[in-house]
Formats: C-alpha cells, structure tokens, sequence
C-alpha cells in the first residue's frame, strides 16, 4: 500500500506499507527459494523470508523513486533512463540487491517493455 501527501516547496511525503502473505504451497516453494537460489541472499536486518520481504520493498521503493524521477522527461526517455536509475539505486546496496549486471537488466527491461506495449496493441 502507498500513501502520498504534499508537502510545502514541491516535495511528498510517502508512506508505503508491504505486506507478503502465501499458502501452504507458497511456503514450500519459499523454502525451496531459500534453499536454493536465496540461499547466499541477505536482508536488510536478516536473512531468510524476512530478508527476501525486505530486499522486494527495497526495490519496489526504488523503483517509485526513479518512476517519479523520471516524470518529467519526454515520454520515449522515459524507460530508458528509469531502468538506469533504478539499477543505479539498487548499487548503494549490492551485498542485498545485485543481481546481474547494468547491462543485462537494462536489456531484460527493454524486451519487457516491448512485450508490454506488442501486448497493449493486440
């Protein structure tokens, strides 16, 4: 959930809530995430399922961050230098959120953003 209020001299101020909840099967498959692929990832403030709901917040925060950054360019500038500025974002915190590299998720973002719009006009 997010929250946002105005605030004097332009800026916001926002409040996000986020929440992680799954099944008897979603557990399974985060143990075996945690075991597996997770096993060497670390949180914030600890590891295991903690650390993954932490690392997702991270992320979706630093993403509304480079989304709102962005407002103000073109529309066709827009995906290019949001993907860039999140990747930047993520790299004051690699031990937590490095997965791949610049490049690779800048090309990965450019295909996902392409299926998107294909999808939108079909």
């Amino acid at each position: 959930m997010a929250e946002a209020v105005p605030l004097e001299g332009g800026k916001t101020f926002m409040h996000m809530r986020y929440a992680y909840g799954f099944s008897g099967s979603g557990r399974f498959a985060m143990q075996a995430y945690l075991a597996t692929a997770g096993a060497s990832k670390v949180g914030f403030t600890t590891n295991g399922v903690r650390g993954a709901v932490e690392r997702n917040a991270m992320r979706y925060y630093l993403a509304i961050d480079a989304y709102l950054d962005t407002m103000h360019l073109p529309p066709g500038q827009r995906v290019e230098k949001r993907a860039n500025e999140w990747f930047s974002a993520t790299e004051r915190y690699p031990k937590q959120l490095r997965e791949m590299d610049r490049s690779s998720y800048v090309a990965m973002k450019r295909q996902e953003y392409d299926r998107q719009q294909t999808a939108a006009v079909n």
